[in-house]
């Protein structure tokens, strides 16, 4: 998520041990593109940074499995309506396994049901976590949870953990690479390995053989880095991903959607128009899938009660709930970027 760039990396390896040391086997290199993902993030209306359940937008606590089903399928149709057949949805150690997981599922299983995907992946315990894995224990009793119910399920994919930020390239690629081999009902080709610091750069991933056979989450947003032309970030994107595009996925991308920003403007001179052309070029020049970030929920910016981010002002109650595209502008970019 795009707040954790403010956080510090601080600390040093501390429960390495405790994860399984078997080294997974190399495999072929995975080599299709990655189009077929053309997706939103739903997340948390506050941050996915938390030490209790996750309970995104639009859903609350109380719901049954059935209701959130209702809720998922209602936020789904108006996704679908531009183009959305990928989710991704956060979980964390304090959701899975709970009476509130029962429920939750239900937005999973409304997803795949309509041939949706949809990408599961692990966020950490709050701002203190510092970008690290606060209890490996319970991070490994989570996903053996949720790969025993999604392993077998080709709708689902599972992302060992959202932006690694507080780990060294050597040491979250140990970390990814023991998740495979101890979780082995997560398959490769459905595993999606972040990339290092806040997912940015892909390229130390990309050339570690142990994820030949799998996906790669990839993250870029303009607040990342100084303000550049256009060009320039279309040159720093593409470098970031290394040799690795055709299985990339961008799994967070956005800017602002309430502003009135133009985003078929070719010779804007805003950084976020410019930014965002960037990456949807990159996306569909190399055939890449990309998950916005979000669809709904996220960091509400000053007193406006919603991310200015989100592509949809969310509306209504109970299951009936509706989203309106902020900007159609917007829109479009992002689709074209799906190939669309």
């Amino acid at each position: 998520m795009r707040t954790t760039f403010l956080r510090a990396v601080t600390g040093a390896l501390t429960a390495l041990a405790l994860i399984p040391v078997t080294v997974v086997a190399a495999a072929a290199p995975a080599a299709a593109a990655t189009n077929q993902f053309r997706g939103m993030n739903w997340a948390m209306l506050g941050d996915n940074f938390s030490t209790g359940p996750l309970v995104v937008q639009g859903l609350s606590q109380s719901d049954s499995n059935a209701t959130v089903r209702a809720k998922a399928n209602a936020l789904y149709d108006d996704m679908a309506a531009i183009g959305v057949n990928t989710v991704r949805l956060p979980i964390n150690t304090h959701t899975v396994g709970t009476t509130w997981w029962n429920a939750y599922r239900g937005a999973i299983d409304a997803a795949t049901a309509r041939g949706f995907k949809v990408i599961l992946a692990y966020w950490e315990d709050g701002a203190a976590s510092g970008g690290r894995i606060t209890n490996i224990a319970a991070w490994n009793t989570m996903w053996s949870n949720v790969t025993y119910l999604y392993g077998a399920n080709t709708n689902v994919y599972f992302e060992p953990m959202n932006e690694p930020h507080g780990y060294s390239s050597a040491e979250w690629r140990t970390i990814a690479a023991n998740w495979m081999s101890y979780h082995y009902s997560a398959v490769p080709a459905r595993t999606l390995i972040g990339g290092t610091g806040y997912s940015q750069d892909l390229r130390d991933v990309c050339n570690d053989s142990r994820f030949n056979g799998t996906l790669l989450s990839f993250h870029h947003y303009a607040f990342f880095y100084s303000a550049m032309t256009y060009d320039a970030f279309r040159s720093h994107v593409q470098t970031r991903l290394g040799n690795c595009a055709s299985r990339a996925v961008v799994t967070e991308y956005g800017a602002p959607m309430s502003t009135g920003l133009n985003y078929g403007d070719a010779n804007s001179t805003d950084n976020f128009v410019r930014h965002i052309r960037a990456v949807t070029q990159v996306m569909r020049d190399n055939q890449m899938g990309g998950v916005y970030w979000p669809a709904l929920g996220g960091k509400p910016t000053g007193s406006s009660g919603f991310d200015y981010y989100s592509m949809f002002a969310f509306s209504g109650s109970g299951t009936n709930l509706n989203l309106t595209v902020r900007n159609n502008s917007g829109r479009d970019r992002i689709r074209y970027g799906w190939g669309l």
